[in-house]
């Protein structure tokens, strides 16, 4: 049987566990030849004894697809570039970037260190950055030889990013800049066959299982609406030719339930035609705010 992604060579970051696993392991399922890239670390960052990228590698081998591992560090030039130049030297090209590792370092502000949000922002926003610049001009490239690409790339933002999470600034503000990313990736790289969207998912992870708990604890039976392998099913199709015109949208995945995000758009406005003084700007704001949708509550508060 064929599958979506037949002859497609997908690259998945953060594929040792969680989402990458399961994103992985769809996509293999789908036809696809993968190159499953972990570093390996704890929930923090720290180095995890194993190989994770070696072991779904395996099984999707076992499985009868086709899948090597990597485990260079992604958030750095030589271990990003190694990463697309594994894809191009093992399967001779690149259709898809799936830009999904990261771990958390949660604090509540007055408590965050300097270190822990640079490893944050680092592992999610950088190691969305490198992989994402090396594959562009690898398509780039393609695209300027006469070899238009059908490329995808799909980018894991979050709801933490999208509205906010108590405890987690470091991660807040890293899966926004993710969203401004995935914008600018999209509008820039049209031109070289390339559709860039971002995916924000509320699914089990190492991640999720620690910090909301409650709600994601496994029923005994029937459906299980946290299970990562629900995100995967729009992962792969927003890696697949079957996506052809999507792209620079954001959508948030949970259990069987998929949502277009609507980010930041003009709401209400008033406009004097000269400089307001304060007292008149604050009546101005609030008459606004009378007439503005409500935000989204934040996670937590």
């Amino acid at each position: 049987m064929s599958g979506i992604c037949d002859g497609r060579v997908v690259v998945v970051t953060g594929a040792g566990r969680g989402l990458g696993r399961a994103h992985a392991r769809a996509y293999a399922a789908e036809g696809a030849r993968l190159v499953v890239n972990d570093l390996g670390v704890g929930l923090d960052g720290a180095p995890d004894p194993g190989s994770p990228a070696g072991r779904v590698a395996e099984e999707i081998r076992a499985a009868g697809g086709q899948a090597i591992a990597h485990g260079g560090d992604i958030a750095t030039t030589e271990g990003a570039a190694s990463l697309i130049a594994t894809a191009l030297e093992t399967y001779g090209r690149l259709d898809t970037l799936v830009n999904n590792a990261g771990f958390l370092r949660d604090r509540m502000l007055v408590n965050l260190d300097e270190d822990d949000w640079d490893a944050v922002l680092r592992v999610h926003l950088k190691g969305h950055f490198l992989p994402l610049k090396h594959a562009a001009a690898h398509w780039r490239a393609e695209a300027k030889a006469g070899r238009m690409p059908v490329a995808r790339i799909v980018n894991t933002s979050s709801g933490a990013g999208l509205l906010g999470s108590v405890g987690q600034g470091n991660y807040s503000a890293a899966k926004a800049g993710i969203v401004g990313l995935t914008l600018v990736a999209a509008a820039e790289l049209r031109r070289y066959g390339v559709q860039v969207n971002a995916v924000a998912p509320a699914a089990r992870t190492r991640m999720t299982e620690r910090t909301f708990a409650e709600t994601m604890t496994a029923p005994a039976d029937g459906f299980d609406a946290m299970a990562p392998e629900n995100v995967s099913p729009l992962v792969v199709w927003l890696g697949s030719e079957a996506s052809a015109g999507v792209s620079g949208r954001v959508f948030e995945a949970e259990g069987g339930r998929i949502t277009v995000m609507e980010g930041w758009r003009p709401g209400p406005s008033a406009d004097k035609g000269a400089r307001w003084n304060p007292g008149e700007a604050g009546e101005a704001a609030l008459k606004l705010l009378a007439e503005a949708a409500e935000p989204g509550a934040v996670y937590g508060a």
